[in-house]
């Protein structure tokens, strides 16, 4: 496979969700300047990719709603059919009943009223960054955000709201619980991702905390949950706001976060779950190389000694024994700031059927994914389809419950499907 096929990229998502892409590549003489730079272009906009030719037989993306701002993701209701709930950087969450497939040209619906409001900071990545219905939602009507509050100190906060499936749409949120907070040193590389695994408990990804070549090194540092993708439980709350789950990796380890069930990983915007049950993460990369894992657990994926399968701290020799090898990587001429996606199980593409799917923020290319086998272990990706690049800010992929598959424009404030090409 060539270097170019083999994408693995990477700066910041600062691209991702404040417009400042181009930010993580400089260098700045303190950490005042650095955010000062930061407020100071949060409000300019980032600029589109030029859509390029389509490969024969790709297939395209049909806009079917619009109308949000700043869109950072899409969850689609348990139960609530092509009913979903999107969420904007500004801090709302509103409700979307998108088209069905029927037609070449489904009619494009607007975003209706807002279920839940946050007041959230929203300089560079911060924000309202992810929702996950509690696997039992149609019972207890249980939802979780990850947000980054206005007041008090700069922090990543996992939320717990009552917004019951009955009343979805005529009644907001209430009944708000703090489950787990964590300070964030910088304004970037917060994570996002809220997403309940096979075994029912929550998963949480937090990126390193920020700046650049992360200087506090959280990505290695067991003591931290930053620059970790944790796993709790929510529902065992005897000793507190969550419990832990007693086969995490690190439960009895002194000086280590026992919610912590991987590490070494810089900004895990978005993960999913394959049909075989395995975590798989878009892990946003420094300078050169952007990466899609199958995380483990317990897993080390080697920020900030490696980016990618590359080394970064130092340049070179860095230790690689015990590290997760990336299973797909993609350099700067593809891509700078993977938005992870989601494995496809629809009927409408079957040449995609059971290949996951991703993006990039910034070039707005989109791939699909043939990951290895269960039984081949951490060895790369051999097949990878580019099926285009679109003049879009992707910045969240979604799945209907018929295994469709949705991409979020953060520029326009659309959603789009991927259909037959032609369409």
């Amino acid at each position: 496979m060539s270097q170019a096929a083999r994408p693995r990229a990477g700066r910041l998502a600062i691209a991702l969700l404040g417009g400042l892409g181009l930010l993580g590549a400089l260098a700045y003489g303190s950490r005042e300047a650095l955010l000062r730079t930061i407020v100071d272009r949060n409000t300019a906009a980032y600029r589109a990719p030029v859509a390029a030719p389509r490969p024969p037989g790709a297939p395209t993306l049909v806009r079917v709603a619009a109308g949000l701002t700043q869109p950072t993701g899409l969850v689609f209701v348990p139960g609530g059919g092509l009913r979903a709930l999107a969420l904007e950087k500004g801090g709302r969450v509103r409700l979307v009943d998108l088209p069905g497939q029927g037609g070449l040209s489904p009619p494009v619906v607007q975003a209706a009223g807002t279920v839940a409001e946050f007041a959230v900071r929203t300089e560079s990545e911060l924000g309202l960054l992810g929702l996950a219905f509690h696997p039992r939602y149609r019972e207890n009507g249980l939802v979780y955000v990850h947000v980054t509050p206005r007041d008090g100190a700069q922090r990543s906060s996992i939320r717990e709201l009552f917004l019951p499936f009955d009343s979805l749409g005529s009644t907001p949120a209430t009944r708000e619980r703090v489950v787990l907070e964590v300070a964030q040193p910088y304004p970037n590389h917060n994570g996002g991702c809220l997403l309940f695994g096979p075994d029912g408990m929550l998963y949480i990804g937090i990126g390193d905390g920020g700046w650049r070549a992360d200087p506090h090194g959280n990505g290695q540092d067991l003591g931290t949950l930053l620059g970790k993708i944790l796993r709790i439980d929510v529902d065992a709350r005897d000793a507190g706001a969550y419990g832990v789950p007693s086969d995490n990796p690190h439960l009895r380890e002194a000086g280590v976060r026992p919610e912590i069930f991987a590490h070494g990983l810089r900004n895990p915007w978005r993960f999913t779950f394959d049909p075989h049950g395995r975590l798989v993460a878009g892990d946003v990369g420094q300078d050169l190389w952007e990466e899609v894992d199958l995380v483990p657990r317990g897993g080390n994926l080697g920020w900030k000694s490696r980016e990618g399968a590359h080394c970064f701290a130092p340049p070179e020799g860095c230790p690689v024994d015990g590290l997760v090898e990336p299973v797909f990587e993609y350099g700067r001429e593809l891509g700078q700031s993977i938005t992870g996606g989601v494995v496809y199980e629809g009927s409408l593409l079957p040449d995609l059927q059971g290949r996951y799917v991703f993006g990039d923020f910034v070039s707005g290319r989109v791939w699909a994914l043939k990951l290895p086998g269960p039984h081949l272990g951490g060895a790369a990706a051999t097949e990878v389809r580019e099926l285009g690049q679109f003049p879009l800010l992707l910045s969240s992929f979604a799945r209907d419950p018929d295994g469709e598959l949705y991409a979020v424009d953060y520029g326009s404030g659309a959603v789009f499907r991927l259909g037959p090409g032609g369409t």
